[in-house]
């Protein structure tokens, strides 16, 4: 069996499991659906909040130098001339004068045609058209004109409400630089060819934290903050063998960035950016400033001379990183002749962090296991389940990503211990309520 046949299988078992356990369903499906747009499930939605929320603590929580903000999705249209975006923000774009199709220039290779069988563009023996440009964003109309004076744009990045609102984040929080500003948030772009599952989206969410220094430091902050990504990525517990790091060379680069760096994952379908880190200069705020005529640079009691701070940005997809924790979680174990899958979650971050199982529906044991389902559910996610055979339960709950199952039998009702069951490495150890608090916690918030 071909490489690319065993690619293809790995994507299609996560988005056929994605769907039957609740993570990620096709959007609008009654109605065929929508090109490239997802929805998450309750496993999905409890997973990406999760995510979210890892990260919002890591950028905000645990720092006294990052401030949050959660910005408008419409901004003022001349923010996104200012920028570049209604000038550059483009990608080229060629049709197939055979299948009629519209493709990426820059990535035909990883494209394919409708046509069965699928192909590359430059395989299918259709002609391709010239390249032109495309802009990404989407266009819509403020107030009950659509007309040229009442457009606005859905923003393509979340980076921009950060850099325009840097003086009013500076001022009431009285942060001083260093410090940064940090977003999690929805952005959308009129992508040519999105797909491989939720991986390229029209619509999707970012979570980016921008970090104002001085132009001498840059360098070393630039440095400080690959090294910090880089470790949260180890903190969720993804096999990083598979991740690397990408510079950009000149002609990657982008027109605003003096050093780009990007963290990538080994995906199915290759090596793809999970985060880029990028050196931003003073491009941004220098440009809003002239625009706007507002004073933008900084001082204080440490920097006496004023100066247009540098910008040192953290840009990582959530569709995107959860789908790499789909990816690399998803594992394959045969157990008794039977194929039995796991999705093997962190539990900072899995969707349902404890399952609780009575043995039997009899003997006590469901009354004793409903105390402790309540009790844990006011510390953690917990699912009940008393339906089945308990080797069934465990499966259910493996696939669904949940570390841990407890499970109430006859023992439970004589000394009020339970087992408590680790899905990757199957162990089984007894505890009582109180020790199996103290264990979720330390396992699920360290």
């Amino acid at each position: 069996m071909s490489q690319k046949k065993n690619e293809n299988d790995l994507m299609d078992k996560i988005v056929s499991l994605s769907k039957r356990r609740g993570f990620v369903f096709p959007s609008s499906e009654i109605y065929g659906g929508i090109g490239s747009t997802w929805d998450y499930g309750p496993l999905g939605a409890e997973l990406k909040r999760n995510l979210k929320n890892y990260w919002w603590d890591a950028m905000t929580n645990r720092r006294d130098d990052i401030e949050g903000l959660d910005a408008a999705i419409l901004m003022h249209p001349e923010v996104w001339h200012t920028s570049g975006h209604v000038s550059e923000f483009t990608d080229p774009l060629v049709d197939c004068k055979k299948c009629k199709a519209r493709f990426r220039a820059d990535q035909l290779e990883m494209s394919r045609c409708p046509l069965k069988p699928s192909k590359s563009p430059l395989e299918c023996g259709g002609e391709l058209t010239e390249a032109r440009q495309f802009n990404l964003m989407f266009k819509t109309y403020m107030g009950p004109l659509e007309d040229d004076a009442n457009i606005v744009y859905i923003r393509p990045e979340t980076a921009q409400g950060i850099y325009v609102n840097f003086l009013n984040v500076k001022n009431s929080s009285r942060q001083k630089i260093p410090f940064g500003i940090a977003q999690v948030g929805k952005a959308f772009r009129n992508e040519i060819t999105p797909g491989n599952f939720i991986f390229r989206t029209r619509e999707f969410e970012q979570m980016e934290m921008q970090f104002f220094v001085h132009p001498s430091e840059d360098q070393k902050w630039f440095d400080y903050w690959r090294e910090e990504r880089w470790k949260w990525y180890e903190s969720l517990g993804i096999n990083m063998d598979k991740m690397r790091w990408h510079e950009h060379d000149e002609k990657e680069l982008a027109h605003y960035a003096k050093t780009a760096f990007d963290i990538e994952y080994e995906y199915p379908f290759g090596w793809q950016e999970l985060e880029g880190i990028h050196n931003r200069t003073d491009f941004d705020l220098s440009r809003h400033m002239e625009a706007t005529k507002k004073d933008l640079r900084y001082s204080d009691d440490v920097y006496t001379e004023k100066f247009i701070p540098y910008i040192i940005e953290t840009s990582a997809g959530v569709d995107r990183t959860l789908l790499t924790l789909l990816v690399d979680g998803y594992d394959e174990v045969e157990i008794k002749g039977e194929k039995r899958v796991f999705m093997r979650l962190s539990p900072k971050i899995a969707p349902i962090q404890a399952a609780v199982f009575p043995l039997v529906k009899k003997d006590g044991m469901p009354e004793f296991a409903e105390n402790v389902y309540h009790e844990l559910k006011k510390r953690f996610k917990t699912f009940y389940d008393v339906s089945g055979a308990i080797g069934r339960r465990y499966a259910r709950m493996d696939e669904a990503g949940c570390p841990f199952g407890i499970t109430i039998d006859g023992q439970t009702i004589e000394d009020e211990t339970m087992t408590v069951r680790d899905r990757d490495s199957m162990e089984q150890k007894r505890m009582k309520v109180g020790e199996l608090i103290e264990f979720l916690e330390k396992q699920i918030y360290g």
